[in-house]
């Protein structure tokens, strides 16, 4: 997108092409504006139209431009933090709300690509948590004990059992968590964006917010060439966030991630690799992600912007911890990099915010965006439509925080990861 092929990698060459759509024109007036093109705008303007609310969706940029197209496609069940303690920090409501909604959150992508014939390559075979060390153990038996507590479909594998999934020694165990699986982001969030256009909802891209203004119980939403006037408006644009809501950049910090896709691996090795396709990321802090495409491409990534000396590094970082984890792989080459900032708050949870009267937005997904933003968006349009209260909502109303130093921190994880990656493998 905009002749970076940085910023989409092997998800621009291989999504199908997104839904026609044009810069706004003109003022419109619909019932709820949109702002964002990406999961949670595009879930919230699909279910909005199906429940019959005229809504129109502008974009800066395109369809998937932020996160939703970027991001490695793991469509993960519940958040970074341990089931246990999530009513610890939200309270035991809306913490029991939350893990049950995000334990199902996978299968609600899953139903919404079958039921709107999305194609996106989605795989249902489940994801691996993989452990390193004593350490990751301790940390995945902890997750999968209080997972199995609540009855959720996962398993823990030990280590002869995970090297025939993943098709690698490298790892002490792993937990299998079968409610999730893998999906080409761009082309999931592409087909989001079709079928609420089919289902009635405007969307307009190139199209940046500059401003917006209440006139009576109203909002008019600014742009540079025309205005969207709203009783609503859901602001779903998470870490690309720019004005007119800094708030929402300052209570998040930019966490870079890329992307590096070999070239199809050779059949024989392609069946020793993920044979089953489950998508996988290791225990490490600087973790490393790992999963198979279509045409069985490896897609393997970590923590790291490849601008700069960053390219370099992580790329040769990339090629080294490839051949020692699956040394099987003789000739590593790659086919495309990008990257990618993930948004993340002070304690790993989202946040849900009223912004103003009627303006509202869910942010801070710690790059747990597919299933999370499918199902959040969702619940927006629900509670617009006035189907649920904002009480009943599964994350209490909060302000907005500055975490502060951010850009001092941000240049820390982004030069610290290279850092990192310069110094020997991974495995």
């Amino acid at each position: 997108m905009l002749n970076d092929e940085r910023s989409h990698g092997l998800w621009e060459k291989t999504a199908p092409p997104a839904p026609k759509t044009e810069r706004l024109h003109g003022d419109i007036s619909v019932d709820v504006a949109v702002i964002g093109a990406g999961f949670t705008g595009l879930s919230a303007a699909l279910h909005l139209a199906e429940a019959g609310t005229k809504v129109a969706v502008v974009d800066a940029v395109e369809i998937g431009f932020g996160g939703s197209g970027r991001n490695v496609g793991l469509v993960n069940a519940g958040m970074w933090v341990m089931p246990n303690d999530l009513p610890g920090v939200l309270g035991a409501v809306h913490g029991e709300r939350l893990l049950e909604l995000l334990g199902n959150a996978p299968q609600s992508v899953f139903n919404l690509v079958d039921r709107h014939e999305i194609d996106c390559e989605l795989e249902r075979n489940g994801t691996l948590h993989c452990a390193v060390g004593r350490e990751g153990l301790k940390q995945i038996e902890q997750r999968a004990e209080q997972w199995l507590a609540r009855g959720a479909a996962v398993r823990l594998l030990d280590a002869k059992e995970t090297a025939a999934k993943v098709g690698s020694n490298a790892f002490a165990a792993s937990l299998l968590d079968n409610r999730a699986g893998t999906i080409q982001p761009l082309g999931y969030v592409r087909g989001l964006a079709g079928a609420a256009i089919g289902a009635g909802a405007a969307v307009y891209t190139g199209t940046p917010v500059m401003a917006t203004e209440q006139s009576g119980k109203r909002w008019i939403v600014r742009t540079p060439s025309g205005t969207v006037s709203a009783d609503w408006v859901v602001v779903a644009t998470n870490a690309y966030t720019t004005s007119p809501w800094p708030e929402l950049r300052a209570e998040l910090l930019h966490l870079p991630y890329f992307n590096f896709a070999t070239a199809p691996l050779p059949e024989g090795v392609r069946k020793t690799v993920l044979p089953e396709k489950q998508g996988g990321w290791d225990t490490r802090e600087i973790l490393s992600s790992f999963r198979m495409d279509r045409a069985g491409r490896l897609i393997f990534g970590s923590v790291g912007a490849l601008r700069g000396t960053g390219m370099a590094v992580h790329k040769a970082w990339a090629a080294r911890s490839i051949r020692k984890l699956f040394p099987q792989i003789k000739d590593v080459k790659f086919e495309a990099g990008w990257y990618g900032k993930i948004g993340m708050t002070s304690d790993s949870l989202p946040r849900f915010h009223t912004l103003a009267p009627n303006i509202i937005s869910f942010s801070g997904y710690n790059g747990r965006g597919i299933a999370p933003g499918t199902v959040f968006g969702r619940l927006l349009a629900e509670h617009i439509v006035g189907k649920i209260t904002e009480a009943e909502l599964p994350l209490p109303v909060t302000v907005p925080k500055d975490q502060g130093l951010r850009a001092i921190r941000e240049g820390y994880y982004e030069v610290g990861a290279q850092l990192a990656h310069m110094v020997g493998n991974r495995f």
